[in-house]
């Protein structure tokens, strides 16, 4: 396995847990990296299990799949970087959801690309490399 880090956006685990064809999209970003993951998709999955009222199965299920990733937990750092990022989208008139926001940031204070499939939630972030399989069109919609 390479050491090099890429992290993952909530999406994109989801993919990667369901299987299928959004998953064999991002298949070739992921093999051979030391895959993390942020605290808040930690949240975030365990929210989507609790919403959808999933059973025992599905729930050892989740577990085992986020035991395959380091789980990057808050630091001071990223906090400095949450504002920061939060403080430039709001500036640019681009405010950013909290959730991603966080993200953002852990991303950033890696320093690794992040992968993901919503691109336009992630653009105007300086310091954030985005990796996507998400038609160009798509990402500047909203950009």
């Amino acid at each position: 396995m390479s050491d090099a880090k890429i992290i993952l956006d909530t999406c994109i685990v989801s993919y990667l847990m369901r299987g299928g064809p959004e998953a064999e999209r991002y298949a070739r970003h992921v093999e051979g990296k030391l895959l993390a993951i942020s605290f808040i998709t930690v949240g975030e999955m365990y929210f989507g299990a609790e919403k959808a009222r999933w059973g025992s199965d599905k729930r050892q299920r989740l577990e085992t799949t986020l035991r395959n990733f380091v789980v990057i937990p808050y630091d001071h750092e990223i906090a400095r970087c949450y504002g920061r990022l939060v403080a430039e989208r709001q500036r640019n008139g681009s405010p950013i959801a909290p959730n991603d926001a966080w993200i953002a940031a852990c991303t950033v204070r890696h320093a690794a690309p992040l992968i993901t499939h919503n691109p336009k939630d992630f653009m105007g972030i300086s310091g954030l490399s985005i990796v996507t399989e998400q038609p160009v069109a798509e990402t500047q919609e909203n950009t």
